[in-house]
Protein backbone atom coordinates (compact mmCIF):
# COMPACT_ATOMS: atom_id res chain seq x y z
CA UNK A 1 0.00 0.00 0.00
CA UNK A 2 1.56 3.23 -0.82
CA UNK A 3 1.54 6.04 1.36
CA UNK A 4 3.25 9.70 2.24
CA UNK A 5 4.27 11.34 5.46
CA UNK A 6 4.63 14.92 4.70
CA UNK A 7 7.16 16.61 6.55
CA UNK A 8 7.87 19.69 4.47
CA UNK A 9 5.97 22.93 6.11
CA UNK A 10 5.96 24.50 2.81
CA UNK A 11 4.88 21.94 0.75
CA UNK A 12 2.53 20.73 3.04
CA UNK A 13 0.95 24.25 3.35
CA UNK A 14 0.87 24.91 -0.53
CA UNK A 15 -1.16 21.67 -0.94
CA UNK A 16 -3.57 22.57 1.41
CA UNK A 17 -4.29 25.69 1.00
CA UNK A 18 -5.30 24.27 -2.27
CA UNK A 19 -7.60 22.16 -0.68
CA UNK A 20 -5.45 19.52 -2.13
CA UNK A 21 -4.90 17.45 1.01
CA UNK A 22 -3.46 13.54 0.42
CA UNK A 23 -3.65 12.26 -3.09
CA UNK A 24 -4.83 9.34 -1.04
CA UNK A 25 -7.10 11.29 1.40
CA UNK A 26 -10.20 8.66 0.39
CA UNK A 27 -8.23 5.77 1.69
CA UNK A 28 -6.07 6.80 4.41
CA UNK A 29 -6.51 8.06 7.63
CA UNK A 30 -5.02 11.58 7.71
CA UNK A 31 -3.95 13.20 10.84
CA UNK A 32 -3.47 16.79 11.08
CA UNK A 33 -0.54 18.13 13.60
CA UNK A 34 0.97 21.77 14.27
CA UNK A 35 4.00 21.88 16.77
CA UNK A 36 7.19 23.74 17.32
CA UNK A 37 9.43 22.01 14.90
CA UNK A 38 11.83 25.28 14.84
CA UNK A 39 12.28 27.89 17.69
CA UNK A 40 12.96 28.07 21.23
CA UNK A 41 10.86 24.84 21.86
CA UNK A 42 11.68 22.91 18.46
CA UNK A 43 13.31 19.58 20.47
CA UNK A 44 10.25 19.29 21.85
CA UNK A 45 8.23 19.53 18.71
CA UNK A 46 10.29 17.29 17.18
CA UNK A 47 10.21 14.51 19.77
CA UNK A 48 6.08 14.71 19.67
CA UNK A 49 6.43 13.98 16.04
CA UNK A 50 8.99 11.44 15.71
CA UNK A 51 6.99 9.64 18.55
CA UNK A 52 4.13 9.43 16.28
CA UNK A 53 5.47 9.19 13.18
CA UNK A 54 7.50 6.57 14.19
CA UNK A 55 4.29 4.35 15.52
CA UNK A 56 2.26 5.32 12.29
CA UNK A 57 5.22 4.15 10.20
CA UNK A 58 5.05 0.41 12.53
CA UNK A 59 1.12 0.05 11.94
CA UNK A 60 1.44 1.10 8.08
CA UNK A 61 4.11 -1.65 7.33
CA UNK A 62 1.62 -4.10 8.52
CA UNK A 63 -0.78 -3.46 6.03
CA UNK A 64 -2.50 0.28 7.56
CA UNK A 65 -5.59 0.37 9.93
CA UNK A 66 -8.26 -1.29 7.69
CA UNK A 67 -6.41 -1.55 4.93
CA UNK A 68 -5.57 2.06 4.58
CA UNK A 69 -2.31 3.72 5.66
CA UNK A 70 -2.49 6.94 8.37
CA UNK A 71 -0.59 10.07 7.07
CA UNK A 72 0.68 12.80 9.52
CA UNK A 73 0.25 16.00 8.00
CA UNK A 74 2.82 17.96 10.25
CA UNK A 75 2.72 21.79 10.16
CA UNK A 76 5.57 24.33 11.83
CA UNK A 77 3.97 27.11 14.26
CA UNK A 78 7.15 27.89 15.28
CA UNK A 79 5.98 27.87 19.33
CA UNK A 80 3.53 30.52 18.41
CA UNK A 81 -0.41 30.44 19.16
CA UNK A 82 -1.22 32.87 16.54
CA UNK A 83 0.38 30.06 13.72
CA UNK A 84 -0.51 27.19 15.24
CA UNK A 85 -4.50 28.88 14.90
CA UNK A 86 -3.15 29.59 11.41
CA UNK A 87 -2.12 25.80 10.72
CA UNK A 88 -5.22 24.63 12.32
CA UNK A 89 -7.44 26.26 9.16
CA UNK A 90 -4.94 24.92 6.74
CA UNK A 91 -5.49 21.31 8.75
CA UNK A 92 -9.08 21.02 8.98
CA UNK A 93 -9.16 22.05 5.04
CA UNK A 94 -7.75 18.46 4.26
CA UNK A 95 -10.25 16.58 2.30
CA UNK A 96 -10.15 13.04 4.37
CA UNK A 97 -9.05 14.60 7.67
CA UNK A 98 -9.90 12.76 11.11
CA UNK A 99 -8.45 14.49 13.82
CA UNK A 100 -6.17 16.89 14.91
CA UNK A 101 -3.32 15.47 17.32
CA UNK A 102 -0.42 16.00 19.75
CA UNK A 103 -0.20 20.27 20.20
CA UNK A 104 2.88 20.99 21.44
CA UNK A 105 1.00 23.43 24.93
CA UNK A 106 -2.56 24.96 26.33
CA UNK A 107 -1.39 27.97 24.58
CA UNK A 108 -0.93 26.46 21.10
CA UNK A 109 -4.08 24.95 20.97
CA UNK A 110 -6.60 27.71 22.43
CA UNK A 111 -7.46 29.08 18.85
CA UNK A 112 -7.00 25.13 17.52
CA UNK A 113 -9.72 24.23 19.76
CA UNK A 114 -12.89 26.24 18.74
CA UNK A 115 -11.77 25.47 15.08
CA UNK A 116 -11.74 21.15 16.05
CA UNK A 117 -15.41 21.88 17.89
CA UNK A 118 -17.10 23.57 15.09
CA UNK A 119 -15.94 20.79 12.59
CA UNK A 120 -16.67 17.71 15.05
CA UNK A 121 -13.58 16.80 14.28
CA UNK A 122 -11.44 15.21 17.01
CA UNK A 123 -8.37 17.21 18.73
CA UNK A 124 -6.57 14.63 20.70
CA UNK A 125 -3.54 14.48 22.89
CA UNK A 126 -2.30 18.12 23.31
CA UNK A 127 0.95 17.97 25.40
CA UNK A 128 -0.81 19.75 28.12
CA UNK A 129 -2.35 19.06 31.22
CA UNK A 130 -3.56 22.55 31.67
CA UNK A 131 -7.17 23.48 32.79
CA UNK A 132 -8.19 25.46 28.93
CA UNK A 133 -7.55 21.61 27.85
CA UNK A 134 -9.72 19.88 30.39
CA UNK A 135 -12.81 22.20 29.85
CA UNK A 136 -16.02 20.25 28.49
CA UNK A 137 -15.93 19.61 25.11
CA UNK A 138 -17.44 17.11 22.55
CA UNK A 139 -13.98 16.89 20.70
CA UNK A 140 -11.05 17.63 22.98
CA UNK A 141 -9.68 14.35 24.16
CA UNK A 142 -6.89 14.43 26.64
CA UNK A 143 -4.17 11.48 27.00
CA UNK A 144 -2.16 12.79 30.17
CA UNK A 145 -3.18 13.29 33.93
CA UNK A 146 -3.83 16.90 34.71
CA UNK A 147 -1.35 19.69 35.83
CA UNK A 148 -3.72 19.78 39.23
CA UNK A 149 -2.39 16.06 39.27
CA UNK A 150 1.03 16.67 39.37
CA UNK A 151 1.41 19.99 41.15
CA UNK A 152 -0.58 17.70 44.30
CA UNK A 153 1.91 14.88 43.59
CA UNK A 154 4.96 17.54 43.98
CA UNK A 155 3.52 19.89 46.15
CA UNK A 156 2.27 17.04 49.12
CA UNK A 157 6.00 15.69 48.56
CA UNK A 158 7.50 18.96 49.78
CA UNK A 159 5.39 20.00 52.18
CA UNK A 160 5.39 16.61 54.07
CA UNK A 161 9.61 17.61 54.33
CA UNK A 162 8.61 21.58 55.41
CA UNK A 163 8.80 23.35 53.08
CA UNK A 164 6.74 26.54 53.61
CA UNK A 165 8.12 28.99 51.06
CA UNK A 166 6.97 27.95 47.87
CA UNK A 167 7.77 30.28 44.25
CA UNK A 168 5.93 29.18 41.18
CA UNK A 169 8.08 30.28 37.99
CA UNK A 170 5.02 30.71 35.23
CA UNK A 171 4.32 32.13 32.43
CA UNK A 172 2.39 35.86 32.26
CA UNK A 173 -0.51 34.45 30.10
CA UNK A 174 -4.05 33.06 30.30
CA UNK A 175 -2.60 29.35 30.62
CA UNK A 176 0.65 30.43 33.07
CA UNK A 177 -1.24 32.57 35.42
CA UNK A 178 -4.03 29.68 36.12
CA UNK A 179 -1.27 27.06 36.72
CA UNK A 180 -0.04 29.54 39.58
CA UNK A 181 -4.01 29.25 40.82
CA UNK A 182 -3.48 25.72 40.69
CA UNK A 183 -0.16 25.81 43.20
CA UNK A 184 -2.04 28.71 45.18
CA UNK A 185 -5.47 27.01 46.05
CA UNK A 186 -3.66 24.05 46.86
CA UNK A 187 -1.60 25.50 49.25
CA UNK A 188 -4.21 27.82 50.29
CA UNK A 189 -5.95 25.03 51.93
CA UNK A 190 -2.82 23.99 54.30
CA UNK A 191 -2.15 27.67 55.38
CA UNK A 192 0.31 28.29 53.01
CA UNK A 193 0.47 30.99 50.75
CA UNK A 194 2.83 30.77 47.65
CA UNK A 195 4.74 33.60 45.61
CA UNK A 196 4.53 34.24 42.03
CA UNK A 197 7.60 34.78 39.78
CA UNK A 198 6.18 35.46 36.30
CA UNK A 199 7.56 35.46 32.98
CA UNK A 200 7.58 36.76 29.56
CA UNK A 201 7.26 34.07 26.71
CA UNK A 202 10.68 33.90 24.91
CA UNK A 203 12.10 36.49 27.34
CA UNK A 204 16.02 36.23 28.54
CA UNK A 205 16.65 35.27 32.00
CA UNK A 206 19.06 38.06 33.03
CA UNK A 207 21.14 38.72 35.95
CA UNK A 208 18.68 41.29 37.36
CA UNK A 209 15.79 38.94 36.55
CA UNK A 210 17.40 35.99 38.87
CA UNK A 211 18.17 38.18 41.81
CA UNK A 212 14.13 39.19 41.68
CA UNK A 213 13.87 35.20 41.76
CA UNK A 214 16.38 35.02 44.99
CA UNK A 215 14.91 37.93 46.58
CA UNK A 216 11.67 35.84 47.17
CA UNK A 217 13.77 33.71 49.15
CA UNK A 218 12.32 30.90 47.65
CA UNK A 219 12.86 26.95 49.46
CA UNK A 220 11.67 25.28 46.37
CA UNK A 221 10.88 26.42 42.91
CA UNK A 222 7.96 24.91 41.27
CA UNK A 223 8.23 25.20 37.42
CA UNK A 224 5.83 25.58 35.25
CA UNK A 225 7.72 27.02 32.09
CA UNK A 226 9.32 25.26 29.14
CA UNK A 227 12.88 23.55 29.08
CA UNK A 228 14.79 26.81 27.89
CA UNK A 229 13.92 29.06 30.97
CA UNK A 230 13.99 26.23 33.43
CA UNK A 231 17.19 24.93 32.69
CA UNK A 232 18.63 28.43 32.60
CA UNK A 233 16.95 29.39 36.00
CA UNK A 234 19.14 25.82 37.21
CA UNK A 235 22.36 26.99 35.52
CA UNK A 236 22.44 30.36 36.92
CA UNK A 237 21.89 29.23 40.32
CA UNK A 238 24.45 26.22 40.02
CA UNK A 239 27.08 29.06 38.83
CA UNK A 240 26.35 31.34 41.87
CA UNK A 241 26.97 28.41 44.29
CA UNK A 242 23.40 28.57 45.52
CA UNK A 243 20.90 25.31 45.17
CA UNK A 244 17.39 25.74 45.55
CA UNK A 245 15.28 22.37 45.38
CA UNK A 246 13.24 22.25 42.77
CA UNK A 247 10.06 20.20 40.80
CA UNK A 248 8.67 20.79 37.35
CA UNK A 249 5.97 20.28 35.58
CA UNK A 250 6.39 17.36 33.06
CA UNK A 251 5.90 20.21 30.58
CA UNK A 252 9.37 20.92 30.91
CA UNK A 253 10.16 18.31 28.74
CA UNK A 254 12.57 16.12 30.73
CA UNK A 255 15.20 15.27 28.29
CA UNK A 256 15.32 18.64 26.98
CA UNK A 257 15.70 20.33 30.00
CA UNK A 258 18.52 17.42 31.48
CA UNK A 259 20.29 18.54 28.22
CA UNK A 260 20.04 22.32 28.24
CA UNK A 261 20.66 22.55 31.58
CA UNK A 262 23.59 19.88 31.98
CA UNK A 263 25.44 19.17 35.49
CA UNK A 264 22.93 21.77 36.88
CA UNK A 265 19.63 19.39 36.16
CA UNK A 266 21.11 17.15 38.87
CA UNK A 267 18.50 16.94 41.99
CA UNK A 268 15.78 18.77 40.24
CA UNK A 269 12.75 16.43 40.49
CA UNK A 270 10.32 16.65 37.14
CA UNK A 271 6.91 14.94 37.14
CA UNK A 272 6.38 12.26 34.60
CA UNK A 273 2.56 11.48 33.08
CA UNK A 274 3.58 8.28 31.33
CA UNK A 275 6.25 5.46 32.56
CA UNK A 276 9.44 5.60 32.94
CA UNK A 277 11.39 5.06 29.62
CA UNK A 278 13.43 2.03 30.93
CA UNK A 279 10.80 0.33 32.51
CA UNK A 280 10.47 -2.91 31.42
CA UNK A 281 6.94 -2.84 29.99
CA UNK A 282 5.47 -3.91 26.17
CA UNK A 283 4.25 -0.26 25.14
CA UNK A 284 8.22 0.54 26.45
CA UNK A 285 10.00 -1.77 24.46
CA UNK A 286 7.24 -1.44 21.31
CA UNK A 287 7.56 2.23 20.93
CA UNK A 288 11.55 2.17 21.74
CA UNK A 289 11.78 -0.64 18.67
CA UNK A 290 9.04 1.59 16.30
CA UNK A 291 11.65 4.56 17.24
CA UNK A 292 14.80 2.77 16.34
CA UNK A 293 13.48 1.51 13.08
CA UNK A 294 12.37 5.18 12.19
CA UNK A 295 16.29 6.02 12.28
CA UNK A 296 15.90 7.65 15.83
CA UNK A 297 19.37 6.66 17.04
CA UNK A 298 19.09 8.52 20.77
CA UNK A 299 17.33 6.35 23.02
CA UNK A 300 14.01 7.31 23.41
CA UNK A 301 13.08 10.03 26.12
CA UNK A 302 9.60 10.53 27.52
CA UNK A 303 8.34 13.16 24.93
CA UNK A 304 8.59 10.20 22.15
CA UNK A 305 6.61 7.53 24.40
CA UNK A 306 4.32 9.95 25.55
CA UNK A 307 3.69 10.58 21.52
CA UNK A 308 4.09 7.05 20.89
CA UNK A 309 0.97 6.18 23.59
CA UNK A 310 -1.00 8.96 21.92
CA UNK A 311 -0.40 7.39 18.39
CA UNK A 312 -1.18 3.41 19.40
CA UNK A 313 -4.28 4.78 21.15
CA UNK A 314 -5.33 7.05 18.29
CA UNK A 315 -4.17 3.80 15.94
CA UNK A 316 -6.61 1.76 18.21
CA UNK A 317 -9.84 3.92 18.08
CA UNK A 318 -9.42 4.10 14.26
CA UNK A 319 -9.25 -0.07 14.20
CA UNK A 320 -12.63 -0.11 15.87
CA UNK A 321 -14.22 2.87 13.70
CA UNK A 322 -13.13 0.87 10.92
CA UNK A 323 -14.15 3.73 8.64
CA UNK A 324 -10.97 5.32 6.87
CA UNK A 325 -11.75 9.53 5.99
CA UNK A 326 -14.76 9.35 8.40
CA UNK A 327 -13.97 12.24 11.25
CA UNK A 328 -17.36 11.39 12.78
CA UNK A 329 -17.18 7.97 13.01
CA UNK A 330 -13.24 8.49 14.73
CA UNK A 331 -14.57 10.60 17.32
CA UNK A 332 -17.05 7.78 18.13
CA UNK A 333 -15.21 5.30 18.19
CA UNK A 334 -12.25 7.40 20.90
CA UNK A 335 -15.20 8.42 22.76
CA UNK A 336 -16.77 4.90 23.36
CA UNK A 337 -12.82 3.49 23.67
CA UNK A 338 -13.82 1.81 27.56
CA UNK A 339 -10.77 0.75 29.02
CA UNK A 340 -8.04 0.37 26.66
CA UNK A 341 -4.35 -1.41 28.05
CA UNK A 342 -1.74 -0.25 25.52
CA UNK A 343 0.86 -2.58 27.27
CA UNK A 344 1.36 -1.60 31.12
CA UNK A 345 -0.13 1.49 30.50
CA UNK A 346 -3.71 2.11 30.51
CA UNK A 347 -6.26 4.94 29.38
CA UNK A 348 -10.26 5.15 29.65
CA UNK A 349 -12.65 7.02 28.02
CA UNK A 350 -16.28 7.67 27.71
CA UNK A 351 -19.40 9.06 26.80
CA UNK A 352 -18.50 11.62 30.16
CA UNK A 353 -15.01 10.27 30.30
CA UNK A 354 -12.73 12.72 27.96
CA UNK A 355 -9.11 12.67 30.09
CA UNK A 356 -7.15 9.05 29.78
CA UNK A 357 -5.04 8.95 32.14
CA UNK A 358 -4.46 10.44 36.05
CA UNK A 359 -0.65 8.40 36.26
CA UNK A 360 1.91 10.89 38.02
CA UNK A 361 5.37 9.89 38.64
CA UNK A 362 7.91 12.25 40.35
CA UNK A 363 11.38 11.52 38.81
CA UNK A 364 14.51 13.04 40.04
CA UNK A 365 17.41 14.00 38.06
CA UNK A 366 20.72 11.98 38.99
CA UNK A 367 24.23 13.73 38.21
CA UNK A 368 24.55 11.22 35.33
CA UNK A 369 21.57 13.22 33.83
CA UNK A 370 19.37 10.23 34.16
CA UNK A 371 15.81 9.94 35.38
CA UNK A 372 15.24 7.80 38.30
CA UNK A 373 11.74 7.04 40.15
Amino acid sequence: MTHTFFKHPALAALLLALGLGSAHAQNAWIVGQSAPLTGGNAAFGNDIRDGALAYFKQVNAQGGVAGAPIELLTLDDQNQRKTAGENTTKLLQTRGLVALFGYASATLSLDAMPQAEKAGVLFFAPFSGANPVRKPSAVVHTLRASYGDELEKMLAFWTSLGMKQVVVVHYDDEVGVQNFGVVNDYLVRQGKTPKAFSLKRNAVIDAAKLNELIALKPEVIINTVLSGPAAEISKQLAARGQFVPMSSLSFVGAQQYITAAGDAAAGVSISQVVPNTAASLPVVRECAKALQDHGITTPMNSTQLEACIGAKVLAEAMRRSKRPGDAKALLAALRNLGSYDVGGFAVHYGPEQNHGSKYVELAMVTRGGRLRN
